[in-house]
């Protein structure tokens, strides 16, 4: 089984309560090959809600204690982006996922890139929350990007 992000599903999760449509990540779902995960949502922020970037590292550096997540208005949200990547986690270990397609630039998401944690759209090298601890349990993470590359 694949799990999927939502928003490139096309359910409107975002920040911002919009999506990121991938038409062949959509079909796949309504296949039944695919299943939506959204760990800010499976950690319970709302949508919408305030953009939140990793300050001081990136998803590993969180999952360590040497990083934090804050979303624009100053709040910190580590703790929930943490819950959602562990029940993320748990939602791959259920069906026994054989890959996760995750949304690039997500501070839970990003298999490679993240915004840099000063809210001024600049994106560094870097893992989200929910990327790094599937990683560290050994599961494959790709990007929507990445997903296309590897298709047939």
């Amino acid at each position: 089984m694949i799990l999927v992000s939502s928003c490139i599903a096309g359910l409107e999760v975002r920040y911002n309560g919009s999506h990121c449509l991938v038409e062949k990540i959509q079909k796949l779902v309504n296949e039944n090959k695919a299943i939506t995960i959204c760990p800010e949502m499976l950690g319970g922020l709302s949508t919408p809600r305030e953009p939140a970037e990793i300050i001081g590292g990136d998803g590993n550096d969180v999952l360590d204690g040497k990083a934090k997540v804050m979303n624009r208005v100053g709040a910190d949200v580590t703790e929930q982006f943490i819950k959602g990547a562990y029940a993320v986690l748990e939602k791959a270990k259920e069906v026994s996922a054989t890959i996760v397609v995750l949304k690039e630039n997500s501070p839970s998401c990003g298999s490679s890139m993240i915004y840099n944690g000063e809210f001024i759209g600049k994106k560094i090298a870097g893992i989200g929350v929910t990327a790094a601890l599937l990683k560290r349990n050994g599961i494959r993470v790709i990007s929507e990007e990445q997903f296309f590359e590897n298709l047939p």
